[in-house]
């Protein structure tokens, strides 16, 4: 069992950056790949970013080059640095613990989500 608990959405100006974390209890954080969702209203919900146990990344090609996924396992953290934001970026981040094969699949361990609305 994880329990995810994600912090830092908020709003923001096109162009802006924020910082999403996504702290961790019960289970071996260390063991788990990680990932970042967001959910637009009235959109499915997609996978932004991946983290593997030994910290390889993969990231969709909307957010390629401005956001950067990282985690501390020591502090059971994972982080998403978002840069130049767009307004299209608004969506409601989750964070999620599961695993790797040939790509990411996740875990039915989900935060509660954090609001991101970049607008002017």
């Amino acid at each position: 069992q994880v329990q995810l608990v994600e912090s830092g959405g908020g709003l923001v100006q096109p162009g802006g950056s924020l910082s999403l974390s996504c702290a961790a209890s019960g289970s071996i954080f260390s063991s788990y790949a990680m990932g970042w969702y967001r959910q637009a209203p009235g959109k499915v919900r997609e996978l932004v970013a991946t983290i593997t146990s030994g910290g390889r990344t993969n990231y969709a090609d909307s957010v390629k080059g401005r956001f950067t996924i990282s985690r501390d396992n020591a502090k059971r953290t994972v982080y998403l640095h978002l840069n130049s934001l767009k307004p299209e970026d608004t969506a409601v981040y989750y964070c999620n613990a599961g695993f790797y094969r040939d790509s990411y699949y996740p875990y039915n361990y989900w935060g509660q989500g954090t609001q991101v609305t970049v607008s002017s």
